[in-house]
């Protein structure tokens, strides 16, 4: 979890060993032993970061009345991280670092852009939304419309400004309300 929160308050290149350990009150060899280097734990925290968002997402269809309800609480999963001290998406401030990641974690971090893609697709199908021919690049609009509101929003530290944000979407219609 730690290596995971240094990671969304400074991306790939906050990952550090020695002030992981610190936080958790071990020794940096003690990583090491687990993780060879750092490309290594990046990789393993962006699978675990796509994984548990899965889980979320899964939740989310599952608490909700129909899958227009479950697009109105999806940006819940990006707000939630701005109210944890202001944090953004593991996977947007990777993304942002393109040129510095490994191989082997911009392809987990695309994967997470895949899995909610996925996702708002098969909602905004299910909810009669959209043809199955635009959904894809309605679902693509959709996530990149609401990691750039967490981006803004993390840019003022102002969840309300995020709050905002996914308010214009609905109304603008990018997101059905």
């Amino acid at each position: 979890m730690a290596a995971r929160e240094a990671a969304m308050a400074y991306g790939y290149s906050g990952i550090n060993f020695r002030e992981i350990a610190d936080v958790v009150g071990i020794k940096a060899a003690s990583i090491n032993y687990y993780f060879a280097n750092k490309a290594i734990l990046a990789e393993a925290i962006a699978k675990r970061y796509w994984a548990d968002t899965a889980r979320d997402l899964d939740a989310i269809s599952a608490a909700a009345d129909g899958p227009l309800n479950a697009l109105h609480r999806y940006p819940i999963i990006f707000r939630a991280s701005l109210e944890r001290e202001n944090r953004i998406c593991l996977s947007s401030f990777m993304a942002a670092e393109y040129d510095e990641i490994p191989q082997a974690v911009l392809r987990e971090v695309q994967t997470f852009a895949d899995i909610n893609v996925t996702w708002i697709s098969r909602q905004l199908r299910a909810g009669g939304v959209t043809s199955p021919a635009e959904s894809e690049s309605r679902a693509r609009a959709i996530y990149a419309a609401i990691a750039g509101a967490q981006i803004i929003a993390r840019s003022r530290s102002d969840v309300g400004l995020f709050d905002l944000l996914i308010e214009s979407y609905r109304a603008a219609g990018l997101l059905p309300r």
